[in-house]
């Protein structure tokens, strides 16, 4: 019997590169489940080792290896997200999502899936927001999954079950319960050039020092969040209210080393503020903004989140 691993390797596999074209899929499918890139491509590593573990003749049985790929990977999210949640408890400060550098979009959903309302669906572009997936920590792990793969990739409540180990109705019940998180959460819309005049105006308040010109730019409401993950210093709990959120930028300029530089970067398909020092990435700045002004900010600066970042 020829297996992937027989002599017969080195020619060239069709059958192999069908399987091999879903990763960028499967990393996309992950990030969005898990919030983290590092830990999405470990997911679709684990989900890679369990279909080469399997025999050629158990390969070709499978009619749809992308469908089979998808729900493993699906499942194995699932577990990894039970598990963070424990994780997470003992997270010095804050956890935030890994953020992405530049263009955060690889491939488009899938199609296919039962009809959801246009207005309900969540487009892909959307669904990789920091503000987007910051809302997905909300949920429990079977919401999570069942949501995106629904609203988010159009995979259909019979696929969704296969991975979620309920039945389709349960499984719509989970994507309705999140479906209404995430309505009353999406703001107004903003249109992107609105949200770089204001994160660049943002920038050059900050840069200044200027603290009525920063709260001119914040809700009142307002929110800062921060991750050091306990290996870079930061502020440990949230800072609400616009003008407290601008004496602390204030502050935050005034003691910057003088080598820090502050750049205008896009941060998972939005603008936002990348600080660096000696080229090498320390802070990631992402924004909400509505309207005219910023409702939350999130700041990274645990290095381990940062690592895509120093070649941006």
């Amino acid at each position: 019997m020829t297996t992937r691993s027989d002599s017969g390797h080195d020619r060239h596999d069709p059958g192999l590169d069908a399987v091999m074209s879903e990763r960028r899929h499967l990393i996309n499918l992950a990030y969005r489940l898990l919030g983290s890139l590092t830990e999405a491509e470990d997911a679709v590593q684990e989900t890679y080792t369990r279909w080469y573990a399997m025999s050629r003749q158990q390969q070709d049985a499978i009619e749809s290896p992308g469908a089979w790929l998808t729900t493993v990977a699906g499942r194995v999210c699932l577990n990894v997200l039970g598990s963070a949640r424990a994780r997470r408890e003992t997270y010095v400060g804050e956890w935030i999502p890994e953020p992405l550098p530049g263009g955060a979009e690889w491939v488009s959903g899938r199609q296919g899936g039962a009809a959801v309302d246009p207005a309900d669906r969540v487009t892909l572009d959307e669904s990789v927001s920091l503000a987007f997936l910051v809302l997905l920590e909300s949920m429990t792990p079977a919401e999570r999954v069942a949501f995106v793969l629904h609203d988010v990739f159009c995979h259909s409540f019979a696929e969704v079950a296969e991975i979620v180990g309920r039945t389709p109705g349960a499984c719509r019940q989970l994507a309705s319960s999140a479906r209404r998180r995430v309505r009353a959460a999406r703001p107004s819309a903003t249109s992107a050039g609105r949200r770089t005049d204001v994160v660049s105006a943002f920038k050059k308040a900050w840069e200044a020092k200027d603290i009525e010109a920063l709260v001119g730019l914040l809700d009142p409401d307002a929110t800062a969040v921060a991750d050091g993950g306990g290996l870079a210093a930061t502020f440990l709990h949230p800072i609400e209210g616009g003008e407290r959120i601008a004496h602390a930028w204030a502050e935050l300029a005034r003691r910057s080393p003088a080598d820090m530089l502050l750049l205008e970067r896009t941060v998972n398909g939005r603008p936002g503020l990348v600080a660096q020092q000696d080229g090498v990435t320390v802070t990631v700045l992402a924004f909400e903004v509505v309207g005219d002004r910023i409702r939350h900010i999130w700041v990274v600066r645990n290095p381990e989140k940062l690592r895509r970042w120093t070649t941006d």
